[in-house]
Parts: structure tokens; C-alpha cells; sequence
């Protein structure tokens, strides 16, 4: 199995060749809590420009609340709640919903949201790899979605959130989990239209480098700010591999809320992994 790549960054030494040097390549992060870093409050102010809750919830329609409910699903754990969408759209389909981020900034702004449409989040500051030190109880389903878990670039802690999220469940939970669809990056070249996901068309979201190890993604919005994500570019096939080896026993995977698709056409894949075996 395939864990990050290993990469040296250059060293800026002077070459002798009159060859035009390709861009530097940016550093690795060392870490896979970077992203709190990441993630500042001019930066978490504008994440809703790029999501457009409006056009979001009309894009994915009932996907998520029509697979919770066919499964008689009812409490939720949104471990990557972000500016709270999934959150909200699921208190207002009437499930239990617990909301819990890494990101403190997040967390004020997805609870702000709330408020301003009439609810109340049930929040919580929580690391992936300590969850269940961080939240308590036992859940119908967790939730991992907005391609968060691409934040993780240690497969030790890949392993390590999938096992807390694993043991966050009952005995017949389900984890929903989605990730951009890095093959096609990887294999083909970035086109992705952003149809489903981040729907805001008059913010810029693409890649700026990618190679096996990392995705750096450059934001643009129309004041001119700028702000970049590093991410690291999961295959898909790798995430289905480690859901298994972590106990899961069935694995189901859509292309951008779709069970028949080309691997190569969707923006997004989302795995929804069972604890138990159907009946």
C-alpha cells in the first residue's frame, strides 16, 4: 500500500544549463494539523462564497439525507463540519446532529450560521486522532465530508482518525466520507467545473501544484484576497483499501452522488463504509 510520498524540497543552487528551470516545487507540510493553520478568519469569513449554500443544497439535492434515512439513521456525528452546511441541512431534516471540527474558526462561524437561520449546533473543538477522548457516545453514522479528510498527510494518522471514527459508531454505524476526485488530477489534469461542490462562480478554486504527495489549491476571490490549501492527493482506491483494512466490511463508493460513472468524470467520490454487513 502506497502511504505519502517522500519528497525533497531544491535547494536553489545556481545550475550551469541555460535551461529554463521548471517553479519551485512548495514544501511538504511537516504535519497533519497544518490545516488550523490554514484556515484564518479572513479565510474561514469568505468559505461560503466558494460553497454557496444555496446552490449547494440544489446541486446534491437529498443524497445525504435519503442515505441516512434508507438506513434508519438518526444521530450524527459531523466530524468535519466546517462553516456548518451539512450540519444545518440535517437539523432541518429533523436528525440529532453532534458538530465537531478541528478548527475553532470554523466552529464559531458554522454555530454563527446556525443561529442566523434558527438553530442551535451542538459543537465541539475535537482532533480526528483523539475523537473519542474529544466526544462522547456512541453514533448512528459519522459523517467526514468537503474533502477534509485530504487534510491528513501521515498515513499513520489516516489510519488513526479511520479507527476513531470506526469506534465512534454502533455496532451498524455507517461513515460517509467524500474526496475530490484526485485520480483524474493526478492521471488527466485538473478541469473540474465545481458543479456539485463548491458552487460560488465568482471565486477561482484549482490547483497550483500537484504531484503524488501534494495538492497545493489557490483560492481567489473578487476582492482580490488570495488564501491556499495543501492537501494530499487521495486515490480513491487507496481510501477504499484503508476503510477495510481498519474493520469496516463493506465499502460503496458514488461519483458525485451517482452509483455509475466513468472514474474519470466526477468532481467527487464519496465512500460510504458499513460497519456491518447489510441485510
Amino acid at each position: 500500500m502506497n502511504g505519502p510520498g517522500q519528497h525533497r524540497a531544491g535547494n536553489g543552487a545556481a545550475q550551469k544549463s541555460k535551461t529554463r528551470q521548471p517553479p519551485a516545487k512548495p514544501a511538504k507540510p511537516s504535519e497533519s494539523d497544518q490545516y488550523r493553520e490554514e484556515y484564518v478568519r479572513g479565510f474561514v469569513e469568505k468559505w461560503d462564497e466558494l460553497i454557496d449554500w444555496d446552490a449547494r443544497a440544489e446541486s446534491e439535492g437529498q443524497f445525504f439525507i435519503d442515505m441516512l434515512r434508507a438506513r434508519g439513521k438518526r444521530d450524527v456525528l459531523d466530524v468535519a463540519t466546517g462553516t456548518g452546511f451539512h450540519s444545518v441541512q440535517l437539523l432541518k431534516a429533523g436528525f440529532q446532529v453532534t458538530s465537531a471540527d478541528g478548527s475553532a474558526e470554523m466552529l464559531a462561524k458554522a454555530f454563527a450560521n446556525a443561529r442566523e437561520r434558527g438553530l442551535v449546533l451542538h459543537t465541539a473543538l475535537a482532533d480526528w486522532r483523539e475523537l473519542n477522548r474529544d466526544i462522547h457516545g456512541r453514533y448512528d453514522a459519522v459523517i467526514c465530508l468537503g474533502n477534509s479528510f485530504t487534510h491528513l498527510f501521515d498515513e499513520r494518522d489516516r489510519r488513526r482518525a479511520l479507527a476513531e471514527f470506526y469506534a465512534a459508531l454502533k455496532h451498524d454505524g455507517i461513515l460517509i466520507l467524500d474526496q475530490r476526485n484526485y485520480d483524474a488530477i493526478l492521471d488527466v489534469g485538473f478541469d473540474s467545473k465545481h458543479k456539485y461542490y463548491y458552487c460560488g462562480d465568482q471565486v477561482t478554486a484549482a490547483p497550483e501544484y500537484v504531484d503524488p504527495g501534494l495538492a497545493r489549491f489557490k483560492y481567489e476571490f473578487p476582492d482580490g484576497s488570495v488564501y491556499h490549501l495543501n492537501m494530499f492527493p487521495l486515490r480513491k482506491n487507496y481510501v477504499r483499501d484503508l476503510m477495510l483494512e481498519v474493520g469496516f466490511r463493506k465499502v460503496r463508493t458514488y461519483g458525485d452522488f451517482q452509483e455509475t460513472y466513468n472514474d474519470h468524470d466526477p468532481d467527487f467520490f464519496i465512500h460510504v463504509a458499513e460497519k456491518a454487513y447489510e441485510r
